[in-house]
């Protein structure tokens, strides 16, 4: 469905050419300083301002409807909206009978028997993560000293990413990206066996951010070329610190104080100029589809502020479920 968390809980909603779209924040304590300026940073860091991302221009003005009271967080929940404007929904008409290539048009069209909002992609567009990077934006006020950190590695298997997406642009195609995350300053003890475990949620949370198709924690798929004697992490004080950290800073799927490290893949853009061949329901025949429209040639280069909010969100919620979230006045 569209809602996750426990007593940091969220309700995302919006489509990315209907009037707007938003995030509700339950749960978040009462008297957390919290002004839209709090989130610019994050929110401009989304922005598809580099090269390779769409020409979409929105101002992505977060629009606080409830849940603050001068300036502080009252404890009800906070709803935040953003407004769409530059929107041209003519370039999706296709895709009603047409659907894309390795994109949500056939599925959603299935499931909802032809009811889904298939304008930019509806609420199936990645401008649906706009709500998410709103709310990280508060967890990491929460969490703090806990420092969330995500950056883009590579982008089409090579770390000169701006070559590489330039030359994906200059092929009339679309690259994906590999994004590192980083925690630092969780404090060990964190997740719920069996099936809460850190890994499980965190990885449940990433994978509903659109265009993720893998997620690894520390030495993650390299771990099953390994030998014991080399993966272990060896502890080196009674804070649980080790040498080195292969686990990705989790054990049994509770936090052991280490950093928790893990990489996220994602996909190419599904919407790319070249034509492709796709099924026409209208006709019942395959017939070559040219994409139209603003589309990122990467969209990798625009998530990992996205991926730092999903993290940020699972360890308020279980930082709030251990009682471990410091005071906020």
């Amino acid at each position: 469905m569209n809602s996750f968390g426990r007593l940091f809980r969220l309700s995302i909603f919006g489509e990315s050419h209907g009037v707007g779209v938003g995030i509700l924040v339950d749960g978040c304590p009462a008297g957390l300083p919290l002004d839209v300026e709090d989130f610019r940073p994050d929110l401009e860091r989304r922005m598809p301002t580099a090269p390779g991302t769409t020409p979409r221009a929105e101002r992505d003005q977060p629009e606080i409807m409830s849940g603050v009271h001068q300036g502080r967080t009252t404890g009800a929940p906070i709803q935040i909206f953003f407004k769409n404007a530059d929107i041209r929904s003519e370039d999706y008409e296709i895709f009603k009978d047409m659907p894309r290539p390795g994109h949500a048009d056939f599925v959603s069209r299935i499931k909802f028997g032809g009811y889904n909002d298939h304008r930019g992609s509806g609420h199936f567009s990645g401008r649906v993560t706009l709500g998410l990077a709103a709310a990280g934006a508060i967890a990491k006020k929460i969490i703090r000293p806990v420092m969330v950190q995500a950056c883009l590695e590579e982008a089409g298997g090579d770390a000169q990413i701006e070559r590489a997406v330039a030359q994906a642009a200059k092929d009339g195609d679309s690259i994906g990206g590999l994004i590192q995350c980083r925690i630092e300053s969780a404090p060990p003890g964190l997740g719920e066996p069996f099936f809460d475990s850190v890994e499980s949620l965190l990885a449940h949370m990433i994978f509903s951010i659109p265009a993720v198709k893998g997620i690894e924690f520390g030495a993650g798929f390299k771990s099953a070329r390994m030998r014991g004697k080399d993966h272990n992490d060896l502890i080196v004080s009674a804070d649980g610190k080790t040498e080195t950290n292969h686990s990705g800073g989790v054990n049994g799927g509770l936090t052991n104080g280490n950093p928790i490290v893990f990489r996220v893949a994602v996909k190419p853009t599904s919407s790319i100029p070249m034509v492709q061949n796709t099924f026409n329901f209208k006709s019942g025949r395959r017939e070559p589809l040219a994409i139209r429209g603003r589309h990122d040639v990467c969209i990798a280069l625009r998530l990992p502020v996205i991926i730092e909010a999903a993290a940020a969100l699972i360890l308020a919620d279980l930082m709030l479920i251990e009682q471990k979230i410091p005071k906020v006045l």
